[in-house]
């Protein structure tokens, strides 16, 4: 019989749940009724419930009642009372931030709120989700969002009897005030891999604690010469202004931060110190969350397996520039620019 995309019946769901106590399989079902057996698979998923067995145990069941519900459900959302069918504007604007700039369901949403932008209707965060889930728009699918996780966060316990780092000091001895945020001034730095095997070229990327404005660079050797480098460049960009903006850097222990002097040691100065490193304990990422997090953000431009040597610092710039100007939720939807922006007013 030949497989064919249609909308199942109520019948139709009848006879799945009697096919499926006879043992039958997906794809045997979606032979006998003459569907893609991808019909089916997301048919399941839709009826899906969890029945509790007389001796108290559960198991997975399909109920063509659920299923029928939810498909009338979605029928009525698509209807005349769907909201943004009622403003081809706002839903043009939406495809546009979340297809050609990457924004998040609630970075677009967040963007249209601090901009005060205006449309005949607003939609909420999870009704935005339905109508993706729903195939409402045109070009806007599931697969233009974020990639969403649920992992554990990796409980924050610092060595205390680890021997201080080899390279310069130890973590351990960075002031407390640090950690609150509330100061501007506070770095920290990591490099982003190439395609392994392939990616001579690397990143280097700076997230201020505070604002979480992002500085990158391009790598073309994963050296501490060339990291050095980067922080020279930076120096000579901001002066006298340097070490009020780059108080202190944090670094993991990798052979590229080795050079401890190099890198607190001014080049403007002779012998005068331009900034603090401080080095955290081995495999211990967390110590550097907000690097962490922003890498995230690169790596939704970047993906891991991008070749860096086919990147040219423009290519870098334009990354960076994306991540700060991406609305945040942390700051009310305003970009880590404009925090950047406001605490370099405050030193100028």
């Amino acid at each position: 019989m030949a497989r064919r995309f249609k909308q199942l019946t109520k019948a139709d769901r009848l006879k799945i749940e009697a096919l499926l106590k006879a043992k039958h399989t997906p794809q045997e079902i979606a032979d006998q009724l003459g569907v893609h057996n991808s019909t089916i698979y997301r048919e399941l998923k839709r009826g899906r419930y969890i029945h509790t067995n007389s001796d108290l145990t559960e198991e997975e069941r399909y109920s063509p009642d659920i299923a029928q519900a939810k498909y009338e459900e979605n029928l009525r959302a698509k209807g005349p009372e769907l909201k943004i069918g009622n403003d081809q504007k706002l839903a043009d604007f939406i495809e546009d931030k979340m297809v050609n700039e990457d924004f998040s369901v609630g970075a677009v949403l967040g963007y249209i709120d601090q901009q005060g932008l205006e449309f005949s209707v607003t939609i909420s965060r999870p009704t935005l989700y339905r109508y993706i889930d729903l195939g409402l728009f045109l070009n806007l699918t599931n697969k233009d969002l974020p990639i969403k996780g649920n992992r554990k966060k990796k409980k924050k316990t610092v060595r205390k009897t680890q021997a201080r780092a080899a390279a310069g000091t130890s973590i351990e001895k960075r002031p407390d005030e640090i950690d609150n945020r509330e100061e501007f001034g506070h770095w920290e730095m990591d490099t982003v891999i190439g395609k392994r095997g392939e990616s001579k070229h690397s990143l280097l990327v700076l997230t201020e604690r505070k604002t979480r404005e992002e500085l990158m660079f391009l790598l073309t050797e994963h050296t501490t010469e060339q990291v050095v480098s980067c922080i020279d460049r930076l120096e000579e960009k901001w002066g006298e202004r340097f070490s009020r903006i780059f108080k202190t850097i944090t670094v993991d222990n990798g052979t590229e931060f080795s050079d401890c002097e190099g890198l607190e040691k001014s080049i403007r100065q002779d012998g005068d110190s331009r900034t603090k490193v401080y080095y955290c304990h081995p495999y211990s990422s967390y110590e550097r969350g907000s690097n962490e997090n922003q890498n995230k953000l690169v790596r939704r431009k970047v993906p891991k397996g991008t070749n860096f040597d086919d990147k040219t610092e423009e290519d870098i710039q334009e990354v960076a520039d994306w991540i700060n100007n991406y609305p945040r939720l942390l700051f009310g939807w305003e970009t880590a620019q404009m925090q950047f922006d406001k605490e370099l007013a405050l030193i100028a």
